[in-house]
């Protein structure tokens, strides 16, 4: 016999956690067995329980073997479901943030800044798709105050989705960008799918937090009527409030604020300019004072291969691997080229999701290579194959995949140099760190 939503919100609330992954399984927790193209966790749901879970969700009466063992229509559906169940019972702010770019390093300030004065939680790592955001909600306990909640989508539908599971009362988006173009039908498509997150605070006398900076954002506001728009921006515009200034943008973010002190922030770039301003804003209007929110940025370490600088060797790595589409890679390689430090290398791969745009985004990127001044240039992956069409012979270096580069920076140690390396999750450029010093 199948269980109702609100017997299984009971079993639940008698559980330590929730989690979908039989290597991860904690004693007393829930296991939703979940299916896949590829796989069936139904058939792990005993291996669940003999690991120490509670119950074990399955959606096949095949594996039901005692009480333990709770039967629901469809896996995926009933952890949506009771993650919504729980949010219900949750009155607290949900601060609900999606974008191109971005978004989990501007996820982790706002929450160095809330947490000053707050009990929060945060979307761990990048738990920000259907799965991830159900099992963000369900890890939320009664003692936590605000809640941000990252969001991510591939096509449009993908974050009305997410937002009907979090019904968030707050939201902000960090840009709109070049970024699963395939999926989104064009940067036209990605506006309307990050839009979405607007589409629900706008129905439901939600507060959104506007940088003036991006503009497509600022422009996607004006159909709607929010309970609050906190428009602010990151550039000097006297029609709108400044957060605070920036100073300096390399090798880090240097800014003040409204009293002239100052403070270095560990991230780099213009972009991250943005994603702090935004944090000390929405710190704001949550009630932390200016010089705490800004002490917090300043306090915030990089860390998951995002825009962290790495000392190997006499080599100084930026790496920023963990993903990649033309807005971020243009906005990176353009900080790096006005580094003002001595050699420096870039190692770049393939730009995953870009569809039909993918040959006229990878050129886009070796004409702007074109146009910089580095001592090396090293490109990884079939898709480059159309930045290096546009770039002359002895300024680049291609390997059709990354194990040709590995092999390259073995054959050729490289020493005293700032390198950046960027490209798609999928590329995994992370792996060269080991050859760089």
């Amino acid at each position: 016999m199948m269980i109702s939503l609100t017997e299984l919100y009971q079993k639940y609330k008698e559980c330590s956690g929730v989690s979908t992954d039989t290597r991860k399984i904690e004693e007393a927790s829930m296991f939703f067995a979940l299916k896949g193209p590829n796989f069936n966790a139904n058939a792990f749901a005993e291996q669940a329980i003999e690991k120490g879970a509670k119950y074990a969700v399955v959606d096949d009466a095949e594996y039901v073997k005692n009480e333990q063992y709770l039967l629901v229509e469809d896996g995926l559906k009933a952890l949506q479901q009771l993650a919504n169940f729980h949010r219900k019972q949750l009155n607290i702010p949900f601060i609900g943030l999606t974008g191109s770019n971005g978004k989990t390093t501007t996820k982790e300030l706002i929450n160095c800044v809330l947490s000053t004065k707050y009990r929060t939680y945060a979307t761990l790592g990048n738990l920000n798709n259907h799965i991830g955001v159900p099992l963000t909600i369900l890890a939320i306990d009664e003692t936590i105050e605000v809640a941000i909640i990252e969001m991510g989508a591939n096509k449009q539908g993908d974050i009305k989705e997410l937002v009907e599971i979090a019904e968030p009362t707050h939201g902000f988006i960090t840009n709109i960008g070049k970024a699963h173009l395939e999926g989104f039908g064009g940067i036209e498509g990605v506006k309307k799918g990050k839009g979405e997150l607007y589409d629900w605070l706008g129905t439901h006398n939600g507060t959104v937090f506007v940088n003036v900076a991006s503009e497509p954002t600022y422009e996607m506001i004006q159909k709607y009527q929010f309970k609050e728009n906190i428009i602010y921006t990151s550039t000097q515009n006297p029609l709108f409030e400044n957060v605070v200034n920036i100073l300096e943008e390399s090798p880090f973010v240097v800014f003040e604020d409204a009293s002239s002190n100052q403070y270095t922030s560990h991230l780099t770039g213009i972009y991250n300019f943005q994603n702090i301003c935004a944090a000390i804003r929405i710190g704001q209007f949550f009630g932390i004072e200016t010089s705490i929110a800004c002490q917090a940025v300043a306090d915030y370490v990089p860390n998951n291969n995002r825009s962290q600088f790495i000392q190997k060797g006499t080599n100084m790595v930026l790496m920023d691997a963990y993903n990649a589409n033309p807005s971020s890679m243009s906005a990176a390689i353009t900080y790096f080229n006005d580094l003002k430090v001595g050699k420096k290398m870039v190692i770049l791969g393939d730009m995953f999701e870009l569809g039909e745009e993918a040959s006229a985004e990878h050129e886009a990127i070796g004409k702007l290579l074109l146009n910089c001044h580095f001592d090396y240039i090293l490109l990884a992956g079939h898709l480059m194959e159309s930045a290096v069409r546009v770039l002359p012979l002895m300024k680049v270096h291609y390997f059709p995949d990354k194990f040709g580069l590995h092999n390259w920076l073995q054959d050729y140690p490289v020493k005293d140099t700032h390198i950046l390396v960027k490209g798609s999750r999928g590329m995994g450029l992370e792996s060269v760190l080991q050859f760089l010093g």
